[in-house]
């Protein structure tokens, strides 16, 4: 198989997804009104609330919602063979993902900005926003504390991404004040500012920068650890236009930039797709593919994560309502993109099926690394750039994205602290540095007290985040499907996919609980009853909240 046509043909459906059916549900099914006020608006404060250029913001909403789990996942998966990850990409893409995204913006919109957690107390009951905001708590926390790793192990493995990582931050915060100072074009920045990342990209190998492996009492992977999260915490406060904007925007740009290189590598070299198209030759232990198939490949197909980052920054600097088509759903194209690209790269980034083979040789296998060497083979050998530049390249577009989103997972955190103050009172809570102390703190505990001195303690729940991440998207897709209803508005196009992702989430956690009962993991077995608990209640109040509002839809009829 040629990995050409799996291009063409994933593009393509993406292509038809956007124009097409994204443009079907945005008239016929949200409605979107380009006269409608919006919060960023009506609350303007030039810190969380600020009117936006929807290509600044969709680089914002893209970078922050992809981070490396579109890598990470499908280069996981493609272990039981290329075409199940490819279509579930392709048709998550266009069915499932691109719907929740821009229904997560259009809903907290419609709603003062609030978060859908927020928003689940006035939708389905104080209820399921309990049960909704435990989940949210457990996916930031997980992304948080596993990305802040996701990095630091890139860094320490690739030191010459160490340069263009860091000073893409100062590229970043000059970009936005020429952008909001007005001084130059739009486009004339956003030149500047691909040629300065990408002047960083080749100069990066001729300056590695190396963390001794120990530094005191603590590992190099750990101080940079706490180096991005010391990072990550100041970046959370400022306002967005200062640094979250700009960083996010010229990172979406150097994603294209970086997929353009990757595609016409492919386009030159025309490889052949190594990996079998369903793999029938698995390793020992390795998992069913149905159904944790969907939860393994989660950004890329539908992440409930977008869902926090819809509700929670995006809909706060949405200049019109008709935007939220272009962010959220075009967003959604552009991660899908990402994970097509990773699918090729680990699939046909290989010289021979042995050397595949090699690499995939238990369940789990594969990951960045398979995503950067395997892209990094293509390039080298269908553009003839040299090998250590490209690996740089895409090193750098794997940490950067990370890095995105990290930057926005401690501001939802941090928002996630101070909504929780609003409700229960606690008005010390509701300030910008106790909460996001409280973000930083609740991150660190969870990576240094399980993890030890390495900081590593992420990892040790990361094996959940799957099934916890897409019970989020089933809780989103739900609020979303309420107000439909009480809109008098058709509800199956985002009533199929929740009630998709429930079942094979639900799937997916008792087949992990046997699993973590087995392995005597005791730990990831309680968690994952707590999930599967919080995924039964969500079930039950779905059926319970979509039956009240129908009801009372009839009522008043």
């Amino acid at each position: 198989m040629s990995a050409i046509v799996l291009l063409v043909l994933g593009l393509a459906g993406m292509a038809a997804g956007y124009f097409i059916y994204s443009r079907f549900i945005a008239a016929r099914i949200y409605r979107l009104d380009p006269d409608f006020k919006t919060p960023a608006h009506e609350f303007e404060d030039g810190v969380d609330f600020v009117p936006t250029n929807r290509y600044v913001l969709w680089g914002h909403h893209f970078t922050s919602v992809a981070g490396a789990a579109p890598i990470v996942g499908p280069a996981i998966a493609v272990i039981w063979g290329w075409l199940p990850a490819f279509l579930w990409v392709v048709l998550g893409t266009v069915f499932f993902a691109g719907v929740h995204d821009s229904g997560a913006i259009w809903a907290s919109v419609r709603n003062k900005a609030r978060s859908v957690g927020a928003l689940t107390g006035d939708v389905v009951g104080a209820r399921a926003r309990s049960i909704f905001m435990i989940v949210i708590f457990l996916v930031l926390l997980m992304v948080n504390a596993v990305f802040a790793v996701v990095i630091a192990g890139l860094m320490m493995n690739f030191s010459s991404a160490v340069v263009p990582v860091w000073g893409a931050i100062l590229v970043a915060l000059i970009i936005g004040q020429l952008i909001y100072r007005r001084v130059l074009s739009l486009g004339m920045v956003s030149l500047l500012g691909v040629i300065a990342l990408y002047a960083l990209i080749f100069i990066g190998p001729s300056v590695p920068i190396q963390m001794p492996a120990e530094v005191g009492a603590l590992s190099g992977n750990a101080v940079w650890i706490l180096i991005l999260f010391a990072y990550a915490a100041i970046a959370s406060m400022l306002p967005v236009w200062v640094l979250l904007q700009p960083r996010d925007y010229i990172n979406g740009l150097q994603l294209f930039i970086g997929l353009i290189v990757l595609y016409g590598a492919i386009v030159l070299l025309n490889p052949s797709v190594v990996a079998p198209m369903i793999n029938g030759d698995l390793p020992a232990n390795t998992p069913s593919m149905l159904p944790l198939l969907f939860v393994t490949i989660a950004c890329g197909a539908i992440s409930g994560f977008h869902g926090l980052v819809s509700s929670g920054t995006t809909s706060k600097q949405l200049n019109k309502e008709t935007d939220a088509r272009f962010v959220g759903y075009f967003g959604a194209v552009g991660e899908g993109m990402l994970a097509l690209a990773a699918i090729l790269a680990a699939t046909a980034g290989f010289a021979s099926f042995a050397d595949w083979q090699a690499v995939y040789t238990a369940f789990g296998a594969g990951g960045v690394n398979a995503f950067v060497e395997g892209g990094a083979y293509m390039i080298h050998n269908g553009l003839g750039l040299p090998e250590a530049t490209a690996a740089t390249m895409l090193t750098v577009m794997a940490a950067l994205f990370a890095g995105t989103t990290m930057d926005t997972g401690l501001r939802l955190q941090r928002y996630i602290f101070q909504e929780w103050g609003e409700i229960y009172g606690i008005q010390w809570m509701n300030k910008n540095v106790p909460a996001t102390l409280l973000a930083v703190g609740s991150c660190l505990l969870l990576a240094f007290g399980a993890g030890g001195a390495d900081g590593t303690g992420g990892m040790i729940i990361w094996p959940l985040f799957g099934t916890t991440n897409q019970l989020l998207a089933g809780l989103t897709l739900l609020v979303v499907t309420v107000m439909l209803v009480r809109l008098r508005r058709p509800m199956w196009y985002t009533l199929a996919p929740l009630c998709f992702l429930l079942v094979m989430t639900i799937a997916a956690l008792l087949i992990q609980l046997r699993t973590f009962f087995n392995d005597g993991n005791y730990f990831l077995l309680f968690l994952d009853i707590v999930v599967l608990i919080a995924a039964i209640l969500v079930a039950m109040e779905c059926a319970s909240a979509l039956k009240r509002s129908r009801a009372e839809v009839a009522r008043q009829e």
